[in-house]
C-alpha cells in the first residue's frame, strides 16, 4: 500500500532507538524526509546513517536536543521551523515505589514527557492549520488507561498526553489536520530489552522467566502474552501520518496486544 507520503517532512522525537527509530525508519520508507533526535551528538549520526542503510533513503536528518532542556527545544524549533508530521514520541519512565517518587522526578516526567509534546505542538500546530494539511501524533501507552503501581508517575503523564491530544484534535474541526494518540503496550524496544535482561541477571532467572513472570503478574489481561516488536508499533503511526488516514481525528488508537480489558 502507497502511503502517500512521499515530499512529506515527519519530525520524531526521541528517534535513535526503540519505538521512535522504527516510527522513522518507517516513514522513510514510505519516502518522507525524516527528521530524527536524541541528545548525544554521537548517537544521533549513529543513528542517522543506520536509517540512510537500511532504507535506502537520503532524506535523513537529525537534531540534538535534550527535552528537559527548554533552550534545546528553542534551538530544535528554529532549526525545523516546519514539518507535515510531528511525532511526540520522546519519553522517560523508571520504576519506583509510590511513596519513594519525589517532587523532582514528578516535575521531570511531566516536563519531558507532556510539556515537550506542548512546546512542539504549539509551534507547528498553527503553521499546520494555516495551510490546512498536518498530522500530529503522541505516542502515549496503554498505561495511560492501567496506571501501573510500579510507576504511577508516567501512567499521569500518559494520560496527559491524551487530554492534550484530544483538545487539539478538537481545535482542528473542519479542517485537513488530525491530532491523534497512539498506544502501545509492551514492546521489545532496547529500553525494555534491556530492562528485562537486566531484571533476569539480578534475580538468577532467564529471560523467559522474567517475560512469563511479567506477563502473568503484571499484564494478566494481555491477549497476545508477549511484547509487541517495534516494528508492529511503527506500522500503525506510519498510517496515522499519512493522508490515507484522513477520517481518523482524535482519537486513542491502541498497539497495546489487548491489554487494556475494555471494547473502547
Amino acid at each position: 500500500m502507497d502511503l502517500q507520503l512521499n515530499n512529506k517532512t515527519a519530525l520524531i522525537t526521541g528517534s535513535t532507538a526503540g519505538i521512535g527509530y522504527g516510527i522513522a525508519r518507517a516513514l522513510a520508507k514510505e519516502g518522507a524526509s525524516v527528521i530524527i533526535n536524541g541528545r548525544k551528538q554521537e548517537e544521533l549520526v549513529e543513528a542517522m546513517e543506520k536509517l540512510r542503510q537500511e532504507t535506502g533513503s537520503e532524506n535523513v536528518n537529525g537534531i540534538a536536543a535534550d527535552f528537559a532542556k527548554k533552550k534545546d527545544i528553542d534551538k530544535l524549533l528554529k532549526a525545523v521551523p516546519d514539518v507535515d508530521i510531528l511525532i511526540n514520541n520522546v519519553g522517560i519512565f523508571n520504576q519506583v515505589d509510590f511513596a519513594e517518587i519525589t517532587d523532582e522526578e514528578w516535575f521531570e516526567t511531566f516536563e519531558i514527557n507532556v510539556m515537550s509534546g506542548v512546546r512542539l505542538a504549539r509551534h507547528y500546530f498553527s503553521k499546520m492549520m494555516e495551510k490546512n494539511e498536518g498530522r500530529i501524533i503522541f505516542i502515549s501507552s496503554e498505561s495511560a488507561l492501567n496506571i501501573p503501581t510500579e510507576m504511577v508517575h508516567y501512567g499521569m503523564s500518559k494520560t496527559a498526553q491524551l487530554a492534550v491530544s484530544r483538545g487539539l484534535a478538537r481545535l482542528t474541526k473542519g479542517s485537513n489536520v488530525t491530532v491523534n494518540s497512539v498506544l502501545p503496550g509492551p514492546t521489545w524496544s532496547r529500553a525494555n530489552k534491556n530492562g528485562i535482561e537486566q531484571q533476569a541477571q539480578d534475580e538468577g532467572k532467564s529471560v523467559d522467566e522474567v517475560l512469563n513472570d511479567f506477563f502473568e503478574n503484571r499484564r494478566p489481561t494481555s491477549l497476545t502474552q508477549r511484547f509487541a516488536e517495534v516494528d508492529e508499533v511503527a506500522n500503525m503511526v506510519a498510517y496515522v501520518a499519512s493522508p490515507l488516514s484522513s477520517a481518523t481525528n482524535g482519537a486513542a488508537l491502541r498497539v497495546d496486544g489487548g491489554v487494556v480489558n475494555s471494547i473502547v
